[in-house]
């Protein structure tokens, strides 16, 4: 019950967050959007406003209303606040729920006012009256709270800011720019028919798309985290089901002689199996059911205090309660009882095709395990799996990888008693009477060893699995963090791409006492594709020659041939996501034109899962006439002090002009940190998976040593102490728990590849290297080791105290 409730718990409660997470992520966006048919989006710095009166005039649009969205950086917060800038008047008939009241139309006009969410309103510490400073290119923008946006029915966790478009336009030097069009169509109107007719008008960048578009495509970013997250959860329940097959096993073990008796008695094979699933079902229902219970108390902590995406950064949003959906619950709970049924209806046929005249001899035969000595069904399953590992992603998930992870823990399980018992068949007879005994023991019973180490094999596999890839993931990462961070110092303008650095500060940064050498960048994003999330463009100094001088270069690299189109550098993500490789001509919407690149590279890119573009800076300004930048990386004079570069940097800038990092280093530290914060609930899962399979391991050998009470009985009268039991029984624990963390070290190296090359890959789209966490797994080896000794042990104290003649009653 402990197994199947912990199993059921934390795959409900990760299925409780993520579906609160997608409800929050698009009841936001059905706020912003409101009840528009179809939404015109561009690259993030916007397109321009003339489009809209094309699109406004169009007679298949009932209205068409204007949108400016940015991202407002906030003095003193280190996120940023998304404004909205709306025609009052046009997005009333759209989108009333970003409308303030009648008696305040009047402040939704003024330039300098702002409606900000009752979210926004929590965690800036605002209310109606006061002030706040916002970034606005180069310079500070004071903006007044006159009152809050939303109404009932719109999402209350969401923060944003409201204002007028005309407004967002003047203060935030977005004039003659829009960012989005809602629009209304008329009644009757072919949609489909629409969108082909208006595409044509659109510059390249822009698409038009129903609103529901835009939400598929920023689920999509966070769609693999939450999976994977799933697949954790479901690793637990799993490792409960070998729990379960473990202690029903043995259970039946010890019971043969009631079983046996039962089918003398009449009780056919037939209802033996049903009878002991019946048990096994009942005992997986009321597993469920606490499951439950305790999933929705572990969904709501981790909502409240790490958010809808548990610590990832993929949400900025108010805590939201947990979303409870009742097929969800009777589905979690169904997979608990199915877990509990699979892992008591192996052991039942085995209870149930022993012979009764057998099973009711005294002893302790290794009945009922003869299939298990056969070595074939194991390989093929484990041949599967290794064939699936090689499958390509099914709908943009590692479908196929978390297939052959499965079968290679069943495939590897079933091969385990052919495997152990030549193993214990190459190990010296021990020169001690207990040890002796012990491996005796196991060399003729093989398929207990696999019940007794099942749980063992499948949680420290999976653990060492998650062990070796996340630390390959954060070595290659701090890795990539040194190839990408070779200046001294960074700035950056703001929180959000809109901040700039005017030329004047600019040249100030360059003439900072202490500064040999700056450098500067652009960085936007465009739309490629509507269905995906906007892609990174980075306008940086970049020497064609050297690219690995400023990027993480992986593969082949190349100089475009003269006359064919200038390089860009792209990421591993978009890479995989458009096919691309060195050599392939890529086409870019730059400034409302389509413009040809070709691959020069692909870079490793941790940062933008959504893929990103590398240009050097000097051809994007000449093809965008766009000269502005938002981040600087400054090279320092020798013998010059960052500490003195910063302070001397800041009476330089405006007050609230910029985020400094003191240095490389320590924007690696922060970086890191996030990287660990996001792992966290990982952690906490393998934590989960681990101490189900040691709860496994120290069953199986309580009930073993409940089965051999009569065998230690009749030790007693042959002369064996108490304490030379005690020693037998703790170098079985040993020993057992030898073989399964062996296989589980071996099993887990083979399926931290397919999590490196295949989930990884497939599920985000970028590659690592392969860094092995020797201490660590020796660590835990070692205690391993120990805890299952020490598990023989305990077992031993209750085998032993009692009386030898009454162990042995049944043989009178």
């Amino acid at each position: 019950m402990f197994a199947i409730a912990t199993g059921v718990a934390l795959g409900y409660a990760v299925e409780l967050v993520n579906r609160s997470a997608v409800h929050e992520l698009e009841s936001g966006l059905a706020t912003l959007a409101g009840d528009a048919d179809l939404e015109v989006r561009g690259p993030s710095d916007g397109f321009d406003e003339a489009l809209y009166a094309i699109i406004a005039s169009d007679p298949s649009i009932a209205v068409a209303s204007p949108v400016v969205e940015i991202d407002a950086a906030i003095a003193g917060h280190v996120h940023p606040l998304p404004l909205i800038g709306v025609d009052v008047f046009r997005a009333a008939a759209i989108n009333p729920a970003l409308i303030a009241s009648a008696h305040e139309r009047l402040d939704t006009l003024r330039s300098d006012t702002v409606f900000v969410s009752p979210a926004a309103a929590r965690w800036l510490g605002v209310h109606s009256g006061d002030r706040i400073d916002a970034r606005a290119g180069s310079h500070s923008v004071r903006l007044r709270v006159v009152g809050l946006a939303g109404r009932a029915g719109s999402n209350q966790n969401l923060r944003y800011g409201v204002m007028d478009i005309a407004g967002v336009q003047q203060q935030f030097d977005r004039i003659g720019r829009l960012t989005r069009i809602d629009l209304r169509m008329r009644p009757g109107v072919d949609r489909d028919a629409v969108i082909a007719r208006l595409r044509r008008e659109l510059p390249p960048g822009v698409a038009i798309a129903p609103p529901s578009t835009a939400a598929s495509a920023s689920s999509r970013l966070s769609r693999a985290y939450r999976v994977n997250l799933d697949v954790l959860a479901l690793v637990a329940l799993f490792t409960g089901a070998m729990l379960v097959f473990a202690t029903q096993a043995l259970s039946l073990t010890r019971r043969r002689p009631q079983f046996a008796l039962l089918r003398t008695l009449g009780l056919s094979r037939r209802r033996l199996v049903a009878l002991v699933v019946g048990e096994a079902a009942l005992l997986g229902i009321a597993g469920s059911v606490a499951g439950l219970a305790i999933g929705y108390a572990v969904a709501s902590y981790a909502l409240r205090h790490f958010g809808a995406d548990l610590g990832a950064g993929y949400f900025r949003s108010d805590p939201s309660g947990v979303v409870v959906d009742v097929l969800p619950a009777l589905m979690t709970a169904a997979l608990g009882v199915v877990a509990a049924i699979v892992g008591g209806a192996i052991p039942a046929r085995e209870a149930a095709g022993a012979a009764p005249a057998a099973a009711l001899k005294a002893g302790d035969p290794d009945f009922g395990w003869g299939q298990w000595r056969a070595h074939w069904p194991g390989v093929l399953v484990i041949t599967l799996g290794a064939v699936a590992a090689l499958l390509p992603a099914i709908g943009g998930l590692p479908i196929a990888g978390y297939a052959s992870i499965a079968l290679l823990l069943v495939g590897t399980i079933m091969v385990v008693p052919p495997v152990a018992q030549a193993v214990m068949r190459a190990l010296p007879a021990p020169r001690s009477v207990p040890a002796a005994l012990a491996l005796a023991r196991l060399r003729a019973n093989p398929g207990q060893i696999a019940v007794s180490a099942a749980a063992m094999i499948s949680s420290v596999s999976l653990m060492v699995a998650m062990a070796i890839m996340v630390t390959s993931f954060r070595q290659s990462f701090d890795d990539w963090l040194a190839v990408m961070l070779p200046a001294d110092l960074y700035l950056r303008a703001g929180a959000a791409d809109s901040v700039v650095f005017s030329a004047r500060q600019r040249d100030d940064i360059a003439g900072t006492p202490g500064v040999a050498r700056a450098e500067f960048m652009r960085a936007t994003a465009l739309l490629l594709d509507p269905a995906r999330p906007r892609v990174a463009l980075l306008a940086r100094d970049i020497d064609p020659r050297d690219p690995g001088a400023r990027l993480a270069i992986v593969g082949t690299r190349l100089r475009p041939a003269p006359g064919a189109p200038p390089p860009v550098w792209i990421s591993e993500a978009l890479a995989n996501a458009q096919a691309l490789a060195p050599g392939s001509v890529v086409t870019l919407p730059l400034a409302g034109r389509n413009r040809r690149f070709t691959v020069a590279g692909i870079w490793r890119d941790y940062a933008r899962q959504q893929g990103a573009i590398v240009v050097e800076r000097s051809r994007y300004v000449e093809l965008t006439g766009d000269d502005t930048v938002n981040q600087a990386a400054l090279w320092l004079a020798p013998g010059a002090r960052a500490a003195d570069v910063v302070r001397a940097l800041a009476a330089r800038l405006p007050p609230g002009s910029g985020e400094l990092a003191v240095t490389a280093g320590d924007l690696r530290r922060r970086s890191l940190a996030v990287f660990d914060r996001t792992f966290a609930v990982t952690y906490a899962l393998e934590a989960a998976a681990v101490a189900i399979g040691l709860v496994a391991l120290s069953a199986a050998l309580v009930a073993q040593t409940l089965a051999r009470r009569r065998e230690f009985g009749v030790l007693r009268h042959l002369g064996m102490t108490r304490g030379q039991i005690s020693k037998m029984l703790a170098f079985d624990g040993a020993l057992t728990g030898v073989l399964g963390i062996a296989v589980g070290l071996l099993l887990g190296f083979a399926i931290s590849l397919i999590l490196v090359q295949v989930v990884n890959r497939q599920s985000f789209h970028w590659g690592m290297e392969l860094h092995l966490p020797w201490a660590a797994l020796g660590l835990l080896s070692s205690g391993l080791i120990a805890a299952t000794a020490l598990t023989g042990l305990a077992s031993a104290r209750g085998a032993t105290r009692e009386d030898a003649v009454r162990a042995v009653r049944a043989d009178w």
